[in-house]
């Protein structure tokens, strides 16, 4: 087999309304909610970038502008600092802007996961690509979509990122199922969209990192619209499975799930806490807060 191509761009699809974070994502993205003082938007494109990726592509919709702005250069407040002698403060504010190339595009009307991802195909084209999803933090010494990665330069297959999960709670996501490949690997059999419970007995629920051939793009296009009445990426990587083969990978490291309220408020403390100079305050005042209750 012929080593498989560079894998150069990431799709992000941000296009979603955020409704559990209302009133907050009435008026901001969701993906703009801080992990301290970072968006979380800001981590999955650096974690992208650890990775090797090169340049983002983000599937936008109305009302998401605020991203395209935090990645973008700020002329007169980048002044400002410099006039000012906030040198941190500068850095901090150009980061984003250096961290790749970026290019954006419309989702004009949410028609699924599929649809968002097969928005992006002008802009990624021909070649393998990565698609990370935003309501899905990894901190790990190995960044999960960089693992994924290699394993798709190893094996020139499509490659989704999984995670066990508890018992009972299958029908909370996709399943992956299908025969073990050494200690974290698989290759996949069957793919369920959030199944009924009792019905697999797999519980590697896919996450939101995926490393794809450029093949995906005609599968989802010829994808009919399936639960929901939207485009599922899970049918098309079920499609893909069957004609070309597909592999899943036990990602390392620790997952946080942003999409959801809880989830965000305990990657907020777990964020905190990597810093150093926020960590011991932080760890003080959460074992204050327990101790009351």
């Amino acid at each position: 087999m012929t080593k498989a191509s560079k894998v150069r761009k990431a799709v992000l699809p941000v296009a979603g309304l955020g409704t559990r974070f209302l009133p907050a994502t009435k008026a901001m993205p969701k993906e703009m909610l801080p992990l301290v003082d970072v968006p979380s938007i800001q981590l999955i494109v650096e974690e992208c970038v650890a990775a090797g990726i090169e340049e983002i592509v983000f599937v936008t919709a109305r009302g998401k502008s605020a991203i395209e702005d935090h990645f973008d250069r700020a002329p007169e407040l980048e002044a400002l600092l410099e006039r000012r002698g906030k040198t941190d403060d500068l850095a901090r504010v150009r980061r984003p802007t250096e961290l790749a190339r970026y290019a954006s595009v419309r989702q004009a009307e949410a028609r699924g996961l599929g649809h968002a991802v097969l928005c992006a195909r002008d802009v990624v084209g021909d070649e393998p690509f990565a698609v990370v999803l935003g309501d899905d933090l990894m901190d790990a010494p190995v960044p999960g979509v960089g693992q994924l990665i290699a394993e798709y330069d190893r094996l020139g297959t499509g490659v989704i990122a999984l995670k066990e999960v508890p018992s009972g709670q299958e029908h909370l996501y996709g399943i992956a199922d299908g025969e073990r490949d050494g200690a974290r690997g698989l290759k996949v059999k069957r793919l369920v969209e959030k199944p009924a419970p009792g019905t697999t007995a797999s519980r590697l629920a896919i996450i939101g990192r995926y490393v794809l051939p450029p093949e995906i793009f005609g599968i989802l296009a010829e994808t009919p619209p399936g639960r929901g009445g939207e485009i599922q990426l899970t049918d098309g990587l079920a499609t893909l499975c069957s004609r070309r083969g597909l592999y899943g990978l036990e990602v390392e490291g620790e997952r946080f799930d942003v999409g959801d309220r809880a989830g965000y408020v305990i990657a907020m403390a777990h964020y905190a806490l990597t810093r150093p100079e926020l960590r011991d305050d932080v760890r003080a005042g959460l074992e204050k807060l327990l101790q009351r209750r």
